[in-house]
């Protein structure tokens, strides 16, 4: 009897250990109740958002369109650009990584507006770091705003599951006051807009970018480990591809914000970028447990205390020896129309099974 009942209680343990985001683990995870960002919002096929950007070859659509392939090899990485431009919106992508050794990829999804303003571009970043045979991946967000390419906000996590077992949407939620950070609608992340941070708040039109590329000088150890072409290709599948928001003609000389009749308006956008009490506990529950670097306790980079993060806590050990930072690889857009001015788009990429 006291044998069953042991093993019955490691059952509910390792169960409660592993559920999804919004059971809780033990009594230290906070239950989410209602307000999932991304489930109202309809996911679009790849021909109706993106086209692809560069590394054509090793651009993989799905016959029915709704998930794309997107692989590192020798030849090439690969990325994928949405066919608008946006002032505010919630960009999301379901997203699967590649196993085993994959020291050196970086895979990315993000908003930017660099090759339109060159020198004074703003970027949001999900960035995915690959890494040696039985560590895992690592998650980093950015944010930069009018150029601030040297003062970098990056933070770096690990996640409560494997990245490369299944599908998990990531999410960026960006508003004129805040922009927060979603992982299966988990905030890990928020952004206010403060005075402090200035201009260095995105403030113009971006578009939306997933790419798969060699970040082998920085992403694994400072640039210890590097990427192994020998178990390449190195693949990330992309599903449930949901754009959300004010889109911005890049064809007008003078580009105004034009919403269509059933898009989501900035108020609405904003209102869901206003966390609540659940989502603000399992914020700080992540941020607690899975947060590995932020730039705010970084004295080595920042000796003095930037001013848009909180008072320093000096008994914070903070491991630095090993944190680089790169910049995603910039290739120039395609020649494109916009959605809206174009009731069809050719699609660049390879229709395959998935």
């Amino acid at each position: 009897m006291k044998m069953v009942l042991a093993v019955a209680l490691v059952c509910i343990w390792v169960c409660g250990l592993f559920s999804q985001p919004g059971s809780a683990v033990g009594s230290s995870r906070p239950k989410l109740a209602g307000k999932l960002v991304t489930e109202n919002f309809a996911s679009l096929q790849f021909e109706e958002a993106y086209t692809s950007l560069f590394g054509d070859e090793n651009v993989k659509v799905a016959e029915d369109g709704k998930a794309v392939m997107l692989s590192l090899d020798k030849r090439t990485g690969s990325g994928l650009l949405s066919q608008d431009m946006y002032m505010y919106g919630l960009f999301s992508a379901s997203m699967k990584l590649p196993d085993d050794y994959t020291a050196g990829v970086v895979a990315a999804f993000y908003t930017s507006n660099g090759d339109m303003f060159q020198g004074t571009h703003d970027e949001l970043d999900f960035e995915f770091l690959g890494n040696i045979r039985g560590k895992e991946w690592r998650i980093q967000t950015n944010v930069y705003g009018n150029g601030s390419t040297a003062y970098g906000r990056e933070e770096r996590y690990t996640l409560w599951f494997d990245p490369t077992e299944d599908f998990h949407q990531y999410t960026i939620l960006w508003t004129e006051k805040s922009t927060v950070f979603f992982v299966d609608d988990v905030p890990i992340r928020e952004i206010p807009r403060t005075v402090a941070m200035g201009a260095h708040y995105p403030a113009k039109p971006m578009s939306v970018y997933a790419t798969v590329w060699d970040g082998s000088d920085w992403a694994t150890k400072g640039g210890r480990y590097r990427v192994n072409y020998k178990y390449s290709p190195f693949v990330v599948t992309l599903a449930n591809l949901i754009l959300e928001g004010c889109a911005v003609d890049p064809l007008e000389q003078f580009p105004t914000v034009s919403c269509s009749a059933d898009a989501t308006s900035w108020a609405s956008l904003s209102k869901l970028a206003e966390l609540s009490e659940d989502q603000k506990a399992l914020m700080e529950w992540f941020r607690g447990k899975y947060i590995s670097y932020s730039y705010c306790d970084d004295t080595v980079r920042y000796p003095s205390n930037p001013s848009d993060c909180p008072p320093r806590d000096p008994h914070k050990k903070i491991a630095t020896a090993h944190v680089k930072f790169g910049h995603h690889q910039r290739h120039h857009k395609k020649s494109r129309k916009s959605r809206r001015s174009s009731s069809s788009t050719a699609a660049s990429a390879a229709a395959v099974s998935l």
